[in-house]
């Protein structure tokens, strides 16, 4: 069964949106006044202000790889994040750990790690779903590049970024 939603009846004055533009022009005009005036401003000037100080908890930025506190790599090149990123942004190529190695028993490593920042859309499963904790989204909004080569960051990149991350990681623990 449908249900009808009756809309309101809109006097003349409110068809012609003329409340609604006054309104917009007053907000205009008292911006105008008190930056006329010194009294503040309402422009952020980008390069020399940024939004560091002031990005909510839960923002989500710039993805990047991290280590555990002995300089480890966490990833296990499990792949979940690739599989699940939707612009397929990322990119991994896993490697088999030697068995003479002592921490053959995890088997993978990633031998290429590669997310392209000009296709990665900031949404976070990559994080999500990683079962090792081993990437993490930063809170960097500003990334650039020349050229689409530089948007592209490699192991050694992300790495660099993304910097150390404390607490258990089950790659390296003993028992399992």
């Amino acid at each position: 069964m449908a249900i009808v939603v009756k809309r309101p009846k809109l006097t003349f004055g409110e068809k012609i949106y003329l409340s609604s533009i006054a309104k917009g022009m007053l907000i205009t005009m008292g911006h105008f006044w008190r930056a006329l005036l010194g009294k503040g401003t309402v422009t952020m000037q980008y390069p020399e202000e940024k939004w560091d100080e002031n990005l909510p908890e839960y923002y989500r930025g710039a993805p990047a790889l991290v280590t555990d506190e002995q300089d480890r790599e966490r990833c296990v090149a499990c792949q979940l994040c690739e599989f699940i990123c939707p612009p397929r942004a990322i990119t991994i190529l896993p490697e088999e750990i030697p068995s003479e190695d002592e921490w053959a028993k995890v088997e993978k490593r990633p031998r290429k790690f590669e997310i392209d920042m000009s296709r990665c859309i900031y949404c976070g499963f990559c994080q999500e779903v990683c079962p090792e904790q081993a990437i993490f989204l930063r809170k960097d909004y500003a990334i650039t590049g020349t050229s689409r080569a530089e948007m592209v960051h490699d192991k050694d990149k992300l790495y660099e970024i993304g910097g150390v991350r404390e607490g258990l990681v089950n790659k390296w623990n003993e028992l399992k």
